[in-house]
């Protein structure tokens, strides 16, 4: 038995904070939750974020809707402004987001590009990025810089028959920083 906790991997303390307004982004967050063997205690409403929850945890994953032309979903305004003011220096961050690439492809899971406009002067490392965009139908993101997303974008309104294929190819991505 020593020998097993000996060798077994310390799992960095992990956080996942979303902001939703109709439910479909904490239900990504759980799923992405159960996914990675985050502890459901783990996952938070960007609403209810404080400083010493941003302390607390080694890796944050951030998922936003995006609302209207590419605005962050309502909670994220002040929980960006936190997550600046705290400073991340020694985080690692990967970014989640929900979309609707028919409807809105113009600005398909913008919030994501927000969020990492909005922290990637503040001293994390981020990880998760570089998700292909050409298993996705849109016209324009944000979320996109060097030709890859920049987190995990989802679209539960027309593609939701590929989220879980897609969370999945995007934790494995993930599952290494949290090690």
């Amino acid at each position: 038995m020593f020998l097993v906790k000996m060798f077994k991997k310390r799992m960095k303390k992990t956080g996942i904070f979303y902001g939703s307004s109709t439910g479909t982004c904490e239900d990504v967050a759980g799923r992405i939750a159960v996914r990675l063997g985050v502890d459901s205690a783990d996952v938070h409403n960007v609403a209810d974020m404080t400083a010493g929850m941003i302390e607390d945890y080694d890796v944050l994953l951030l998922g936003s809707s995006t609302w209207g032309c590419g605005d962050l979903q309502d909670d994220w305004y002040d929980a960006l402004k936190l997550l600046q003011q705290t400073g991340l220096k020694g985080k690692t961050v990967a970014l989640f987001g929900c979309g609707d690439s028919e409807s809105y492809g113009d600005t398909f899971c913008d919030a994501v590009g927000v969020i990492y406009d909005g922290l990637k002067d503040s001293g994390c490392t981020f990880a998760g990025g570089g998700v292909a965009v050409d298993d996705y139908s849109f016209d324009s993101s944000s979320a996109v810089v060097d030709g890859c997303f920049v987190g995990l974008p989802i679209d539960e309104v027309n593609e939701s028959d590929r989220t879980d294929a897609r969370i999945e190819a995007w934790a494995e991505t993930v599952r290494p920083a949290m090690e």
